[in-house]
């Protein structure tokens, strides 16, 4: 099985050692990389030995140890890797492993093989290496370098729903972040560990995100989706899964995922309220809408007759179906939520279905934004029909990324950006 090989040279390995892990891998299908480190250079030299026995290892030496490991961390991408071994020393083990976490998930698997500085056949392993930095050190040091990487896909772009204007809010689209996947290029909202994409890159895209819509990402708060109707009040104990909340704290910025599923936005502009809810098809046969405008009323007293609801960038009836026996539970709520219900796959209209449960839970017409809606700026397009623009799960298949709606309180004196 081809795998990546990274002979670390920065963290304390000296070249006799990484040269005999080097002949070991001569001659596999093993692609080698040099940990080597734009300072180590200046400092002792390139390691030409090393690369005169074997010329198609890549030599790692960019700015930073971030910047190293990520481009190693491209490459690998790029191949199709996910099994590394790593040569280093303990103190590259423990520093490695921080940047791992950083940079890298569960997809891949890192196989350390420890040359341990207490064998006494090479003293040359100890070396001068510096100090190992504390956690805290490497996380800024990533962030510092993702920072300095150019957007993907061109600028970042929010749909904004004319319906709320007093509170701060948006959904997301795709354009504008540094993820490289191509399925979750570029602003991917979301990591999973069982993609590629790490939580330092997502932590990016949001902060990014953040300074364009003009709230601070810290107070980013993102449902823990479990494709039910639970919801949260900010303020209680906080469940392990929910696909709704509310509050009415200022400041706070409460968002719901999407990658075909409804993010949805309401706002109470009476008496101060919001809340944002994750509606899947299975969230919205359970009720999650609703759910979150009896949360409002129960929790905070608002009258249904006052709340707006967004609904965001989502997978359309053109796209979306399910089998028959699932399409029938839509079919249930109005009959035009399945307009083929003959069909071995029907199509099914999740929008409709969350404007009828909505609309039967008492909120006005008039006060739900979705695609029905022909007289405000849309801000619910097929997320399907259009993978410039959106991610989609129904398109792209299990390696997804994620936009994300988002709402929050402004607080005194807060203007509304454009």
């Amino acid at each position: 099985m081809s795998r990546a090989v990274l002979l670390d040279l920065l963290h304390g390995s000296c070249p006799s050692c990484a040269g005999s892990a080097l002949g070991e891998h001569l001659g596999s299908d093993s692609r080698v990389f040099l940990l080597y480190g734009k300072l180590h250079r200046e400092e002792n030299g390139g390691p030409d030995g090393l690369l005169g026995s074997c010329g198609s290892a890549r030599v790692l030496d960019s700015g930073s140890t971030a910047e190293c490991l990520y481009r190693f961390k491209q490459t690998v991408d790029e191949l199709d890797l996910s099994s590394v071994t790593v040569y280093t020393t303990p103190r590259g083990r423990r520093v490695l492993l921080l940047y791992q976490e950083q940079l890298f998930t569960d997809v891949y698997t890192f196989d350390y093989e420890v040359r341990s500085v207490d064998e006494p056949t090479c003293p040359s392993c100890t070396g001068s290496a510096p100090t190992e930095p504390p956690a805290e050190e490497v996380r800024r040091d990533v962030s510092r370098f993702l920072q300095q990487l150019p957007a993907l896909k061109g600028a970042i772009r929010v749909l904004r729903s004319t319906l709320i204007p007093a509170f701060g809010h948006g959904f997301s689209t795709r354009t504008g972040g540094v993820s490289y996947i191509p399925t979750l290029s570029s602003l991917n909202l979301f990591a999973s560990c069982r993609r590629r994409d790490p939580g330092a890159v997502v932590a990016e895209n949001r902060r990014r995100l953040a300074l364009h819509a003009g709230f601070h990402p810290e107070p980013l708060r993102l449902v823990k989706v479990n494709h039910a109707s639970d919801v949260w009040l900010l303020g209680q104990a906080e469940p392990e899964s929910y696909d709704g909340m509310v509050t009415d704290q200022a400041g706070l910025v409460l968002a719901a995922p999407g990658a075909d599923c409804m993010p949805v936005l309401f706002a109470d502009p009476v008496l101060k309220v919001i809340g944002a809810a994750h509606a899947g098809w299975k969230g919205t046969l359970m009720g999650v809408a609703t759910a979150t405008v009896e949360a409002m009323v129960m929790g905070f007293g608002c009258r249904v007759s006052d709340i707006m609801v967004a609904v965001g960038p989502s997978v359309g009836p053109c796209c979306f179906t399910l089998l028959r026996e699932q399409a029938l539970d839509f079919s249930s709520i109005h009959p035009d939520c399945v307009p083929d219900p003959e069909s071995d796959k029907p199509h099914v209209n999740i929008r409709l279905a969350n404007r009828i449960l909505l609309q039967n839970a008492g909120v006005l017409p008039e006060h739900i934004h979705d695609d029905t809606v022909t007289d405000r700026p849309p801000v619910t397009p097929c997320t399907s029909c259009h993978p410039q623009h959106f991610f989609s799960h129904v398109r792209d298949g299990s390696n997804f990324g994620t936009q994300a709606g988002f709402l929050w309180i402004r607080q005194t004196g807060e203007e509304a950006r454009p």
